[in-house]
């Protein structure tokens, strides 16, 4: 059985809803304790300088690494400079690992076999953001963002299998759309399938939009006490054992993690 987990690290907030280098370290050997196969998260910093301009990817796969066996890592950009201000992003449009970046990550200690992107426009909307107790406001108002999908096709010891992560809007209806959309270009890659990450959807619209099967029914937002299942692993020609849920550092959302087997 391979164990795979999804995580939204909120880019290492602390409790006071600061970032820094110490803050992702922090979050890091937390998701270290998660003991997977392969681990995708959501909201990842790159050389942006309200994160301590690290490379939040490669620090994680260094602490992962921690065992003493290398992991294969990538980092995928939804947006070039720091999100939540229309003046201060810009939709990326390839992999410049220079430019300073915004967007999800896979991880995983077994052979990938082959990269892959997508790239999802925007809506129109403007969205509401609760910020952490103590700001100086409560909700902040912010365009919808790009997003973006990767996947790797993973030579793991039950078999190769694609696995995709990615993060969607906070417009359900858009996010519908985008999930639609995640599920049409995976059919392109080898199945079997599994797709994790932070779909801003619960449980029976993501398993509806999708067609693939949920490997858990948990709620995992907010992570202080959570009421709704935001992040998914959703199978397509797997059979998912148990899952667990997992609260990172000081993460908003909880980790899900879930074993997974090819379906016979």
């Amino acid at each position: 059985m391979l164990t795979i987990a999804t995580a939204n690290a909120a880019s290492g907030r602390d409790r006071r809803g600061l970032l820094s280098e110490a803050s992702w370290t922090a979050w890091a050997d937390a998701a270290a304790g998660l003991e997977v196969d392969v681990l995708a998260v959501q909201e990842v910093d790159r050389l942006l300088p309200r994160s301590g301009d690290v490379d939040q990817t490669g620090v994680l796969a260094q602490v992962l690494a921690g065992d003493g066996r290398a992991w294969s890592a990538r980092f995928a950009a939804a947006v070039h400079g720091t999100p939540g201000s229309a003046v201060t992003f810009r939709a990326a449009r390839g992999g410049d690992p220079a430019q300073p970046s915004y967007g999800v990550a896979l991880l995983t200690r077994h052979p990938v076999l082959r990269w892959a992107e997508l790239r999802l426009t925007a809506s129109r909307a403007r969205l509401p953001v609760r910020l952490p107790e103590g700001a100086p406001q409560r909700m902040l108002w912010v365009p919808d963002e790009p997003r973006v999908a990767l996947a790797a096709v993973v030579d793991a010891p039950v078999g190769p299998l694609t696995v995709v992560t990615t993060h969607l809007s906070f417009a359900p209806w858009r996010a519908t759309a985008q999930l639609r959309e995640v599920v049409r270009w995976s059919r392109t890659l080898p199945g079997p399938r599994v797709l994790l990450g932070d779909l801003n959807l619960p449980r029976r619209v993501a398993v509806a939009a999708s067609g693939w099967t949920a490997t858990a029914a948990v709620a995992t937002y907010p992570a202080a006490g959570p009421r709704l299942q935001l992040d998914h692993v959703l199978g397509d020609g797997v059979r998912p054992g148990a899952p667990t849920t997992y609260r990172l550092a000081d993460s908003d959302h909880l980790a899900l993690r879930v074993g997974v087997d090819l379906a016979s």
